[in-house]
């Protein structure tokens, strides 16, 4: 096998491996629910839109014959899922859990419907379903930026997962680099937003590290 080939087939690996791991993070959540029986201070909204996320992608891997793509959005919609059932099973208020995956996958059906019988070439239909799915991807990157906000205003980092961020680093800059080797500006481009918020994070918990945060809350107490 030439150089370039074991490159691509462990670049390829490196976005399965920590894309997965990612995604697996949400199983201390699932966790949490099950022996709390109760979804107190676990968010719906990111299973929602990692779900839509991965289906879109998955379409695009899809479209492009990407297995990489294919397995990663599969396994990571079949995840993703799960905890949305667990999370509905534990809610309360189910009215609310249900319109809100109900809205969204109405939006998803009618971009299937879009692209699938109103875009008939192959070559456009790519495109412009990889512009989408790099928005998408976008905006969840750049969601946590309020995050990042109240951190620097309350100068404590307890609201942020340090090995969250570590896997958002990896994750961005494995599909960054994927994305580069395959010249898709669609799989390379929403990702650096990732890499660049990571990089933010890391700085953050460097600057007020959360054993710096008890200390300070025990002084106050």
């Amino acid at each position: 096998m030439e150089a370039s080939g074991v490159f691509d087939s462990l670049l390829s690996g490196a976005c399965v491996v920590f894309t997965l791991g990612m995604f697996s993070t949400g199983l201390s959540d699932l966790r949490r629910m099950r022996m709390t029986r109760s979804v107190d201070s676990i968010q719906f909204l990111p299973f929602l839109t990692t779900d839509v996320n991965n289906l879109g992608w998955l379409s695009y891997g899809a479209l492009k014959g990407d297995w990489t793509l294919i397995v990663v959005n599969a396994v990571g919609a079949v995840l993703q899922t799960l905890y949305i059932l667990v999370y509905l099973h534990y809610c309360p208020r189910k009215r609310a859990v249900l319109l809100q995956t109900a809205t969204l996958l109405g939006v998803l059906l009618l971009g299937y419907s879009y692209f699938w019988l109103l875009v008939p070439d192959l070559r456009a239909r790519l495109q412009q379903l990889g512009l989408l799915c790099s928005v998408f991807t976008i905006s969840m990157y750049l969601s946590p930026l309020a995050d990042l906000a109240k951190v620097i205003q309350t100068k404590s980092t307890q609201c942020l997962s340090f090995s969250l961020t570590i896997a958002t680093l990896l994750t961005s800059a494995s599909w960054f680099f994927y994305g580069f080797q395959l010249s898709d500006p669609y799989i390379m481009v929403p990702n650096f937003p990732g890499i660049l918020t990571s990089f933010i994070r890391l700085w953050l918990f460097w600057k007020y590290p959360q054993e710096q945060d008890r200390n300070y809350r025990l002084l106050q107490t």
